[in-house]
């Protein structure tokens, strides 16, 4: 059974780059991990609160709750090896 990954995607408005790396995970969760994972999208303009939570500092943010260890991306996720490696994401080959 493979693992479970839990992304939560801090946000902060419906800027170019948000929607870019709204766009980038989500297409790389479903080439990688494809009933597998939970994507949450936060707007931190909305729930500006769980910013400091958190502890995020720029946005987007990008960070995987599970499985542990956690891990965090900052930016518009757009260099999906660098993505990959970043969240320990194991590359599906066709």
């Amino acid at each position: 059974m493979k693992e479970h990954h839990k992304l939560i995607l801090y946000i902060a408005g419906k800027t170019q780059k948000s929607i870019k790396a709204i766009e980038n995970i989500g297409k790389y969760c479903e080439e990688h991990l494809k009933g597998s994972y939970t994507l949450e999208v936060i707007d931190l303009r909305e729930h500006p609160q769980l910013a400091e939570g958190e502890q995020i500092i720029a946005t987007p943010t990008l960070i995987r709750k599970l499985p542990n260890p956690i891990r965090t991306l900052v930016g518009d996720l757009s260099d999906k090896e660098k993505v990959l490696v970043g969240l320990d994401i194991k590359i599906r080959h066709s």
